[in-house]
């Protein structure tokens, strides 16, 4: 039986060049590798992304492909991508999950494990 799967490992970095801190403006920096883990070919649809400040707020993120893409995998294959966001604390978390489609039409969702959304200072 096919076995669809995705697998992601996200890298992340502060953009001093577009925070504003006295205004509350923290950007970060995101890398995520997507690679088709599994044994038939995958293709991301959509992106759902959960976005949590310092303070608890909370920003959900949904939409198509992801930085203009909807990238078909075949098994082995990676994709990678950079993006970036701003929070209003110097740190906070994100997590999320990709919706892929296989190309038999089965879809499948590809989890991304909170990872920390932190600039140096804020971690003492």
């Amino acid at each position: 039986m096919a076995r669809p799967e995705f697998s992601c490992a996200v890298s992340v970095r502060p953009l001093p060049e577009r925070s504003q801190p006295e205004s509350g403006a923290h950007a970060f920096a995101y890398t995520v590798r997507i690679t088709n883990s599994g044994d038939v070919p995958g293709q991301l649809i959509g992106r759902h992304w959960i976005i949590t400040d310092a303070t608890g707020r909370v920003e959900e993120v949904r939409g198509l492909g992801v930085v203009g893409k909807q990238p078909l995998l075949q098994p082995g294959e990676s994709f990678e991508y950079t993006s970036w966001l701003r929070l209003r604390t110097p740190s906070g978390t994100m997590q999320g999950s990709y919706f892929c489609m296989t190309d038999e039409a089965m879809p499948f969702e590809a989890a991304v494990d909170e990872f920390a959304l932190a600039l140096a200072s804020a971690l003492h």
